[in-house]
């Protein structure tokens, strides 16, 4: 049963879910805007929030901490460019807009992107 359970398990395994996860938000990090369901999205955003919070912080630490997750390319982008950019912003970097269904499926879909 899923008492209390805030994670969604999209019909897969917890390795491959977990992949899907990180590849999403490598993704989000590295284009900045990404279009996917709107489940999808609202499952990364508190992953990414996360994420820019520590790259705000420039040390090693929180650099090896971010590599050790999402590789050095988007590790040197979020502590580079993203973390200056949001240093005085409390929280609230990403918002979600909501685009409809998708054709095939009928699947909501929506755009993550940084604010």
């Amino acid at each position: 049963m899923r008492h209390h359970s805030s994670k969604k398990k999209f019909g897969r395994e917890k390795n491959q879910r977990n992949a899907l996860v990180a590849s999403l938000v490598l993704s989000l990090i590295i284009n900045e805007k990404i279009k996917t369901t709107e489940t999808k999205a609202k499952a990364i955003r508190p992953v990414v929030e996360k994420m820019v919070t520590q790259g705000k912080t420039n040390s090693v630490a929180s650099r090896r901490l971010l590599s050790s997750r999402i590789g050095d390319i988007a590790t040197k982008k979020l502590v580079d460019v993203l973390g200056p950019k949001y240093k005085e912003r409390k929280g609230g970097y990403t918002r979600i807009i909501k685009l409809g269904n998708r054709v095939s499926d009928r699947a909501p879909m929506a755009v993550i992107e940084f604010v």
